[in-house]
């Protein structure tokens, strides 16, 4: 089955993210938003991003209206159900995200592939809100911020997906013009898998006095190359989501790797989220571009 329009549930940052990218591809798409609001705002972002690239050079001023011409946005789900692919990219709520697939089982044909973008909730809990036939065409697809210059993409399986199905979706990835990787349906993925342990092992060393937030960041970017150390990526990232999805991969695994720290779980409570909020690991209200570490302990 070739894939032709691409639909897109949430128009947030990675939503956005997404259906530019597939636009940007050449497929048509549709973004559906619970209100016209969010949905407008979404779209200024897509055509801020659309003209930063257009500054650059990288696509032609041509090229910006043909992308934008294959956007669409609707409040409407029913306005999904003649697409080939629908990538959700909504709230990380499972109850919300199984009503949402309910629904759209019901609306689309038969054919429609239904992905998952999220991060860390279980592929095959979202799946068994659809029907026996629509599980065999379920998958993940976990794109990463920003979406329209992130490379990767991690395709999902789950036990039931179809192998066809599954080798379509990858093949998608690559037309979208990104590196998918194969993985299976456990928390966390490849990536979340290896990178939340490691971030969290940065807090405990901190906690634990074994460098300063400076120091634990530049001996990482340094010594093993990383483009930021785990202080900076967290304060990127976001500290809530951090929090959040190491707490399902704790419930997961029960291993003490995956459990959050005390001072993450103090920060997050205290509203220090990171770069979202002004101060995480560092405080960027005064000077962004260089923002002062925190005293944390």
């Amino acid at each position: 089955m070739d894939i032709k329009k691409v639909g897109v549930l949430g128009c947030g940052l990675m939503g956005s993210g997404i259906a530019q990218t597939a636009a940007t591809a050449g497929f048509d798409v549709i973004v559906r938003e619970v209100s016209d609001e969010l949905c407008e705002r979404g779209f200024g972002g897509i055509d801020k991003s659309l003209a930063r690239f257009a500054e650059k050079g990288t696509i032609t001023a041509e090229q910006q209206q043909q992308i934008r011409g294959r956007l669409k946005g609707t409040t409407k789900l029913e306005d999904l159900s003649d697409c080939d692919i629908i990538i959700e990219a909504i709230i990380e709520n499972l109850d919300i995200k199984r009503d949402t697939y309910r629904q759209l089982d019901e609306l689309c044909k038969p054919e429609t592939i239904l992905a998952s973008n999220t991060s860390s909730l279980s592929i095959t809990e979202m799946m068994t809100a659809t029907s026996a036939e629509r599980q065999r065409r379920f998958i993940g697809m976990h794109f990463f911020n920003p979406v329209p210059l992130m490379k990767l993409v991690e395709v999902v399986r789950t036990i039931l997906t179809d192998e066809e199905v599954y080798e379509r979706a990858v093949e998608f990835g690559r037309q979208l013009g990104k590196v998918p990787v194969r993985t299976s349906d456990k928390t966390g993925f490849i990536v979340n898998r290896l990178l939340v342990p490691y971030m969290l092992d940065a807090v405990r060393a901190l906690e634990e006095g074994v460098g300063s937030i400076v120091d634990i960041d530049n001996a990482m970017k340094l010594g093993c190359g990383y483009p930021m150390g785990p202080f900076t990526l967290g304060d990127f990232v976001g500290l809530d989501t951090t929090y959040y999805i190491a707490e399902i991969m704790f419930n997961e695994f029960r291993e003490k790797r995956f459990a959050p720290p005390p001072l993450l779980k103090r920060m997050v409570l205290a509203g220090l989220y990171g770069r979202k909020s002004g101060r995480g690991f560092y405080d960027y209200t005064k000077d962004p571009k260089n923002p002062t570490p925190m005293n944390l302990v």
